[in-house]
């Protein structure tokens, strides 16, 4: 397998798309944060001393998904054209399932954006709810599709 992020003398660099067609990408990536009884009653109440949790951790995700290029070092900076985060209650866990949704045109996929939102608005949500319980735990953040691009579509 050739790795695309290394050169012949195996640097790291970043892939140059510039010979790549412009198409459509999607990408749509998910999480869950399990959490104790208390913390979960307190953000659907939205009794938390630092205010709306769920909505907080959607605007988070919408950041960390425009600012990937600046954390993930051999990421392109992107013109999203779109962006949505989706917030589901999973009363049985107790927790959240977070999904982002990327969108653009353009010569490179959007999964790493899709992936680094996620995980940013579940890092919110533990951020403003950890006092009332450090034992979170963010799992299964992962690519759920990607469609666009040579690669293909690719459905988990």
């Amino acid at each position: 397998m050739n790795l695309t992020h290394l050169d012949e003398n195996l640097r790291p660099k970043m892939v140059d798309v510039s010979d790549k067609n412009n198409t459509t990408r999607v990408a749509v990536a998910s999480g869950t944060i399990e959490m104790s009884q208390d913390a979960y009653d307190a953000i659907v109440s939205e009794k938390t001393k630092k205010g709306p949790v769920l909505q907080t951790a959607v605007i988070a995700a919408i950041m960390g998904t425009k600012q990937t290029s600046t954390l993930i070092p051999m990421c392109h900076p992107l013109n999203l054209s779109g962006i949505n985060c989706d917030v589901e209650e999973l009363a049985d866990l107790p927790g959240f399932k977070l999904t982002v949704t990327a969108k653009l045109t353009g010569q490179t996929g959007v999964e790493m954006e899709a992936l680094t939102g996620t995980s940013v608005g579940l890092l919110t949500i533990y951020d403003m709810v950890k006092a009332i319980d450090k034992g979170m735990i963010i799992r299964n953040v992962q690519l759920e599709a990607k469609s666009g691009g040579k690669s293909g579509d690719f459905k988990r």
